[in-house]
């Protein structure tokens, strides 16, 4: 079986378009890990809101327009 270029790409691409349509994408459950992430996140908010921080000190950036 003789094939152009042109035929086997066109092959491979309706092929590709073909399994995309048949494969449906299921969102995955969130994991421990990220449950985890999350509350670490929230326990650093937690302890740095009620870390006292004077209204002299300044952020180490600048904002310019």
């Amino acid at each position: 079986m003789k094939l152009t270029r042109r035929k086997l790409a066109a092959t491979l691409v309706s092929a590709t378009a073909l399994s995309a349509q048949q494969t449906p994408v299921t969102p995955a459950p969130p994991s421990d890990d990220l449950k985890t992430a999350r509350d670490r996140l929230k326990a650093n908010a937690a302890a740095l809101s009620v870390t006292p921080l004077p209204m002299a000190t300044e952020p180490a950036f600048q904002f310019k327009a």
